[in-house]
């Protein structure tokens, strides 16, 4: 029951870290409420103690304030020497939505130690009418700082 608690502490910081980064990338207003609860549902959840691994399946859905999250599958993988989280990984259609904004992958990685967020495979994220595409994005969360790469596409309106 520990690594389940621990699991929805890690999904709490890691909302807001998401929200700070899109920000400083000034894509716009991203704003989670650290302070709000955290509501996971999922058909399914297994924990593993021998492999550090708990995995929510199917239909995932995460929300904390405006913020919300979801993907076919959600596995949280703790640090072995630790008992830590390490990282979280979503499969399956990911998305990250606000009231104005939103970012859409095939996958995600959250590598807590090393401060990164990598969005793979058909990214897109928007803002309105302004949107950014590429194969992958990777966010270095400490220095707010994101590179797109592989068929990088950008549509960009102006204000009306």
């Amino acid at each position: 029951m520990t690594r389940l608690t621990a699991t929805l502490l890690t999904i709490a910081l890691f909302l807001p870290g998401l929200a700070a980064a899109q920000t400083q990338m000034a894509l716009g207003g991203l704003d989670a409420d650290p302070d709000a609860p955290v509501e996971i549902t999922a058909e399914s959840l297994s924990v593993d103690q021998a492999t550090g691994r708990a995995t929510f399946v199917g239909d995932v859905r995460i929300g904390q304030g405006e913020m919300k999250i979801s993907a076919a599958t959600v596995e949280v993988i703790y640090d072995e020497a630790t008992g830590d989280i390490a990282r979280l990984e979503a499969e399956g259609g990911v998305t990250f939505v606000t009231a104005t904004e939103a970012a859409e992958a095939q996958s995600a990685v959250y590598d807590i130690a090393g401060g990164t967020l990598l969005l793979s495979g058909d990214v897109l994220l928007t803002q309105g009418r302004t949107a950014l595409s590429s194969q992958n994005m990777s966010i270095d969360l400490a220095a707010g700082t994101a590179e797109l790469t592989g068929g990088v596409r950008s549509v960009i309106e102006p204000a009306q």
